[in-house]
Formats: C-alpha cells, sequence, structure tokens
C-alpha cells in the first residue's frame, strides 16, 4: 500500500508520516508512506493524507503553488482512494473558506469555514476536548467510544454543513464540528498526529477502510 502525505509547505508532515507508519505497524500493513510534493506520486498512491495549519487563504495558496498538486489530489478522489484531510486539510474540503479573504476550497462538503463563535472562551481552542458521535455511525470512528479526547488547535470551524456528512462533533461554547466524511473523503478538524492513541486508532481505521 502506497500513502501520500502532500507536502505544500504546511502541516505536521513528518509528525503525520510517523503516526500512519505507527498505524500501518500496528496492523501488520506493508504500506509505504511517503511526504512529497510530486503530484506524480499523488496520483500513484493508493491513499491520499493532506495535512495542513495555519489560515485557510494561506494553505490553499500554497497548495495552488505546487503545480498539478491540486489536480492529482482531485483526480486520486475521484477514482476513489481513500483520502483524509487533517486540521486545515480537513477545512480544505468545504466550499469556501472565510478567513482573511473568501477562499474557495475543495466542494467536498458542504458549508463553510467562519471563525468560531466561541462565547466567553478563548481562540483559538488549544488542547485536548471531547469526542461526542453515535458509536457505529462511520466506520473511521470504530474502535473509539463516545467522550474520548482528540487534540485541536484552531479558531475556524465548519458550518452550515450537511449533519449526514457529520461524524463526530465537539463542545466549544456551542457544537463544533470535528470529524467530517462524504464518500471516500474524511477530514478531522483535530490533529490525529497529536491525539495518542485516539488519533492511532483513527489512522488504522482510515488503512483499512473501503469507502
Amino acid at each position: 500500500m502506497k500513502v501520500a502525505v502532500v507536502d505544500y509547505g504546511s502541516g505536521n508532515l513528518a509528525s503525520a508520516s510517523r503516526a500512519l507508519a505507527l498505524a500501518a505497524e500496528r496492523l501488520g500493513l506493508n504500506a509505504e508512506v511517503t511526504i512529497t510534493a510530486d503530484p506524480d506520486v499523488v496520483a500513484r498512491a493508493d491513499r491520499v493524507v493532506l495535512p495542513g495549519q495555519g489560515a485557510f487563504a494561506d494553505c490553499a495558496t500554497g497548495l495552488a503553488a505546487v503545480s498539478g498538486m491540486r489536480q492529482a489530489i482531485e483526480a486520486s478522489a475521484v477514482r476513489g482512494n481513500p483520502f483524509l484531510g487533517i486540521c486545515v486539510g480537513m477545512q480544505l474540503m468545504a466550499q469556501r473558506g472565510l478567513e482573511h479573504a473568501i477562499t474557495p476550497g475543495f466542494g467536498w462538503i458542504h458549508g463553510e469555514i467562519a471563525e468560531m463563535p466561541a462565547p466567553g472562551l478563548r481562540l483559538p481552542q488549544m488542547g485536548w476536548n471531547e469526542l461526542d458521535f453515535v458509536p457505529g455511525a462511520h466506520p473511521l470512528l470504530e474502535g473509539l467510544i463516545p467522550g474520548d479526547h482528540a487534540y485541536f488547535v484552531h479558531s475556524y470551524a465548519l458550518v452550515n454543513g450537511a449533519p449526514a456528512e457529520t461524524i463526530a462533533t465537539t463542545e466549544y461554547g456551542g457544537p463544533v464540528v470535528a470529524f467530517v466524511a462524504s464518500g471516500n473523503r474524511a477530514g478531522t478538524q483535530f490533529h490525529v498526529e497529536k491525539s495518542q492513541e485516539v488519533g492511532i486508532r483513527i489512522l488504522m481505521n482510515f488503512l483499512q477502510w473501503t469507502p
């Protein structure tokens, strides 16, 4: 199995790669995890992971600056290869982002990325927070239980999304979308690579996922 971790100048690439390699090792999978800025490598991969941290507009611009990369990611997804977006990588799946400027996303899930209201709370949300979901609602949640904690760092989140595409939420001044999935494309607002055993479990599920 070939897993491509997309390098476009944003994201915890080494941490994500190490977490994926550990997940593969625990499963006994022969997986080749590659950090790459080469769209041809992404095109040949069996699974694609798009990390991201920072502002939506900056990440979208950085991705567009890697010639052919966005097209390679989209073509891979259209072929049915599993895709996982992490933090801003998940946000880029939305129709658009409103951070700094109105910036188009992939349009794979409904909604847009807007600043979290979080009345009385500090932004960014930074640290561990509980996941709320219906057990058995999605294969990527297998082995988790409601109340498991994941690690978040963000000030913006998905709003006006489709309930059917939201598979887990968290609470920060109100419900916040934490995990989305649509077809063969999924994304976590939290950092799976920093979420210890919960994150490794999700990555194990991703490596076995056959949407």
